[in-house]
């Protein structure tokens, strides 16, 4: 019995979560990973994406858009292969503290990074309009609590922080 009939795309770096949903029976399942390690992961560029629209029930993008150059680009490549909708899944670190994403191309060294963004290979921290600046590429907020959604889930192990809202979005 397949919990989960539909073409799912998932981009990210945590491995665990690839199983997690392959365990859940998806119709089409694509792993991906902008540098694979694995030959059952798919190398993606989520800013330029191979697919076609529309291919896609749920995507996920697990800690992907810290570390993209141009957000705006992946933001438009996961809406354009999402099915109207359909979910996505787009977690990522943000700053309740930060009004606004803070992003400053003046900020290139890993040194830079870590001390501003708190992470070497992030390219900018999210502020608390995080909401609606996805919403803002034609995405519906759905965003919820992590314990009515994943309660029984090891964060650490799946990647998951349970202090986040789970970052949840439909394709309008």
């Amino acid at each position: 019995m397949k919990l989960l009939p539909v073409p799912v795309f998932y981009i990210s770096h945590q491995r665990d979560f690839f199983d997690y949903l392959a365990n859940l029976g998806p119709l089409n399942y694509i792993k991906a990973d902008l540098h694979p390690i694995s030959t059952d992961v798919k190398c993606v560029d989520v800013t330029k994406m191979q697919f076609d629209d529309n291919s896609f029930d749920l995507v996920v993008a697990n800690h992907v858009l810290e570390h993209v150059g141009n957000d705006t680009l992946a933001l438009s490549e996961l809406n354009r292969v999402l099915r109207p909708g359909g979910l996505a899944i787009l977690q990522t670190p943000f700053s309740m503290i930060l009004s606004k994403t803070f992003e400053d191309p003046g900020i290139h060294t890993d040194a830079l990074r870590l001390q501003i963004y708190g992470q070497e290979d992030h390219m900018r921290l999210y502020g608390s309009n995080i909401v609606e600046y996805i919403e803002s590429f034609g995405f519906q907020s759905k965003v919820k609590e992590h314990g009515n959604l994943l309660a029984s889930i090891d964060s650490g192990k799946y990647g998951v922080n349970p202090r986040e809202p789970f970052f949840l979005f439909t394709k309008t």
